[in-house]
């Protein structure tokens, strides 16, 4: 029997990466990420006559240099590769200058080949149209990323999806993983550990 596939996430579900800090830095706050509801904290956070500076600013750092991972994701992403092919899935364009992604891109490909090396490389799919990926399992902190055929959908818990309701999730077939990203991985470990997902 085939083993069943898990496309995952990466930012808001294995760590946070430094955008918040790069906020902080540049405005000289001290933020934290449960401050916030909106996905785009820079909207929000940052005055609209200093976004041009800050776009700048923030695509000069390397976001993933000192990540801050969520509590329990390195080992429970390793324990559930004993039973499932993960495929690591997440966007690298840099939201403000789209054409000048390819730091975004090897940033992120050395944090996963550093941080998870027991996912082999040939299974990261950088993509932002993670509806044309096909699999058995998607976990992700974005709702829109989990309007798709693909069977189990998990809703990873985020800051900025604590809003959404049972209801919406319900109708759209969405399972969620939690309600506090603190123990989200435990959330999702009791889910596909269960004998009978396996």
């Amino acid at each position: 029997m085939s083993r069943k596939k898990i496309l995952l996430d990466v930012d808001e579900v294995i760590c946070f990466s430094g955008f918040l800090d790069a906020v902080n830095e540049f405005l000289g706050t001290s933020y934290l990420i449960d401050d916030f509801t909106d996905y785009y904290i820079d909207e929000v956070a940052i005055p609209k006559d200093q976004f041009e500076d800050f776009k700048r600013f923030a695509s000069a750092r390397n976001n993933y240099e000192n990540p801050d991972f969520l509590p329990g994701a390195i080992e429970t992403i390793e324990q559930l590769s004993e039973y499932y092919d993960i495929y690591i899935c997440s966007s690298c364009v840099n939201p403000f200058y789209p054409l000048e992604s390819g730091d975004v891109f090897k940033n992120k490909f050395n944090f996963l080949v550093e941080y998870l090396p027991f996912i082999n490389p040939e299974n990261f799919i950088f993509t932002s149209s993670k509806q044309l990926i096909k699999g058995d399992i998607i976990i992700d902190d974005s709702i829109s990323h989990l309007n798709s055929d693909i069977e189990i959908k998990i809703l990873f818990p985020s800051y900025h999806n604590r809003d959404i309701s049972d209801r919406e999730l319900e109708e759209k077939n969405i399972i969620r993983g939690g309600r506090d990203w603190r123990n989200g991985w435990e959330e999702v470990k009791r889910i596909l550990l269960d004998e009978n997902m396996l």
